[in-house]
C-alpha cells in the first residue's frame, strides 16, 4: 500500500477580483510546483461539507477526514477546549472566543481582532486578569487564550447542567443547527446571547445564555481597566476590551479512529486549536513542529522537512497550513496571492525534490473559500489535485478553481475524499 499524504491548504478558494485580471489569488499565483502536481494527477472540485453551505473549518475538516459532521459535531467550542487542555464534561458549556474592540458604548465593535497584533504575552496577561478578576453568579469558569486573539471559555454551572443551544455574541457568526457559519453581511455590534429558536422555555438554555452575557460584560469591565490595554491605547494601538463568543458545546465528540475506519496509522501537523483537538479525537498523533517564526520563507522548509521524515513512520500525514486564510479575512487578495506562492516555492518545492511519487498518493485541497471580497468563508467550492501512485493524469494544466472545473473528478463532497485517498492507496 503506498503511503498518503493530506495536505489542506486553509480559505484558498476564493473569485475572480477584478484587480488581478478577474483572476482568483491562486489563478494569478506563480505556483509550478502544485501545477505540476495538478499536471500528473487529476483534478476536480470539493463541496468541503455540502453545497450551500459556508462552513467554518471545524465542520469541514470534520468532513474532510470522512466523517458526516452532522452525527459527530458538537460545536467548535469544545474541540478547541479539549485542545488546549481544559476538561470538557457533559453539561459544561464550551465556546471558542476572540479578543476584538469595541468603541466606548461598549457595543460598537471596530475590530473584531484586535488589529491581528494582540501578541501571546499580552493575551496570557490579560487571560490571567479576567480568570483572577470576574466571578459569576452559580458558575465557575476556565477562560485560555491560544493564538494572537483567539482563546476558549469553558463555563460550568453550579446549579444546574448548561445547555449549548444558545445564540452567539459573536455578530460574524450564525448558527444553522449545531453548525457555526460565517455570515457574508452583518451588524458590527455586540449581540445578547439567547437561547436558539425552539429552547426559549429551556432552563438549562436560558441560564447559558444569562452565563455567558454576565461573562461579557464582566470581562468587559476588567479588560477595560487592564494595564495591558491602557499601554496599548498609549502606543496608539486597539484595546482588547471585549470577548466575543461562539459556537457553543456541551460535550466533547465522540469520534470512532481513523485506524480503526481505515485501517491506517495517521500523523498529523497542523497550525490551529480546532485543527489539533480534532486530530487528537480522530485518534491521529500530534506531530511536534517548531513554533512559527513569522518567516514563511523559514517556517515552510522545516515544515517540509517535517512531512518528509513522518511519511516514513505512518501510513498517512495529514498538513493543515494556516497560510492563505487570514489575510482573505483581512480582505489582502495581494497577500493572499503573495502566501500562496510562498508555500509553493517553499513547501512544496521542498517537499517534491525528495519525494518518491511513485510510492505516495497526495493530495491538495482546502477546508473553504475565503472570499476577499466579503471578508470571509463562502459556499463556493475549493479546487482538489489527487495524484502519486498509480494515479494516471487526466491532462489538468494547473491547480486552480477554473482549471478544476474541467478535471475528471468532477464535483464532490468532502468526506468522499478519504475512501478516495485509500482506494487511491491500495491500487
Amino acid at each position: 500500500m503506498k503511503k498518503i499524504l493530506y495536505i489542506i491548504l486553509d480559505g484558498l478558494g476564493d473569485l475572480p477580483i477584478p484587480q488581478l485580471n478577474n483572476k482568483t489569488p491562486l489563478e494569478s499565483a506563480i505556483t509550478p510546483h502544485m501545477d505540476r502536481l495538478a499536471q500528473i494527477g487529476r483534478t476536480g472540485l470539493v463541496y468541503p461539507v455540502a453545497k450551500g453551505i459556508a462552513p467554518e473549518s471545524d465542520i469541514a475538516v470534520i468532513s474532510l477526514l470522512g466523517y458526516d459532521a452532522h452525527m459527530y459535531y458538537t460545536g467548535r467550542g469544545p474541540l478547541e477546549a479539549f485542545a488546549e487542555g481544559l476538561m470538557v464534561n457533559d453539561g459544561d458549556l464550551a465556546l471558542r472566543v476572540n479578543f476584538a474592540t469595541v468603541e466606548a458604548d461598549g457595543k460598537t465593535i471596530k475590530d473584531r481582532r484586535v488589529g491581528r497584533n494582540l501578541t501571546t504575552e499580552e493575551a496570557t496577561t490579560l487571560a490571567k486578569e479576567i480568570n483572577s478578576k470576574v466571578t459569576l453568579s452559580g458558575a465557575t469558569f476556565e477562560f485560555k487564550n491560544t493564538i494572537g486573539h483567539r482563546g476558549v471559555l469553558v463555563i460550568r454551572g453550579m446549579r444546574s447542567k448548561l445547555s449549548a443551544w444558545i445564540t452567539n455574541t459573536d455578530p460574524a457568526y450564525d448558527r444553522q443547527g449545531v453548525f457555526g457559519v460565517a455570515k457574508e453581511k452583518f451588524e458590527n455590534k455586540l449581540a445578547e446571547s439567547i437561547p436558539m429558536p425552539g429552547y426559549e422555555d429551556s432552563v438549562e438554555a436560558k441560564e447559558a445564555a444569562c452565563l455567558l452575557n454576565e461573562f461579557t460584560l464582566k470581562s468587559h469591565r476588567v479588560l477595560e481597566d487592564s494595564l495591558i490595554n491602557k499601554k496599548r491605547t498609549a502606543e496608539n494601538k486597539l484595546s482588547a476590551n471585549i470577548i466575543l463568543s461562539r459556537d457553543a458545546g456541551n460535550h466533547l465528540p465522540k469520534f470512532p479512529s481513523i485506524e480503526g475506519l481505515y485501517n491506517i496509522r495517521f500523523g498529523s501537523f497542523v497550525q490551529m486549536p480546532v485543527e489539533r483537538g480534532i486530530a487528537l479525537l480522530t485518534g491521529m498523533t500530534m506531530i511536534d513542529v517548531p513554533s512559527s517564526t513569522g518567516h514563511l520563507d523559514v517556517d515552510y522548509p522545516v515544515w517540509a522537512k517535517i512531512a518528509l521524515e513522518s511519511i516514513k513512520k505512518y501510513d498517512g500525514v495529514y498538513v493543515h497550513i494556516k497560510g492563505p486564510d487570514e489575510p482573505a479575512h483581512d480582505g489582502d487578495f495581494q497577500k493572499k496571492k503573495e502566501i500562496i506562492e510562498l508555500i509553493d516555492r517553499f513547501f512544496f518545492a521542498n517537499l517534491l525534490s525528495q519525494l518518491d511519487m511513485k510510492e505516495v498518493v497526495l493530495t491538495v485541497t482546502s477546508d473553504h473559500s475565503t472570499v476577499c471580497a466579503i471578508k470571509a468563508h463562502s459556499q463556493d467550492p475549493v479546487p482538489i489535485l489527487l495524484c502519486g501512485g498509480n494515479i494516471k493524469p487526466d491532462g489538468s494544466l494547473s491547480f486552480s478553481e477554473k482549471a478544476a472545473k474541467l478535471g475528471s473528478l468532477g464535483e464532490i463532497e468532502g468526506r468522499q475524499i478519504m475512501s478516495l485517498l485509500v482506494k487511491s492507496a491500495k491500487e
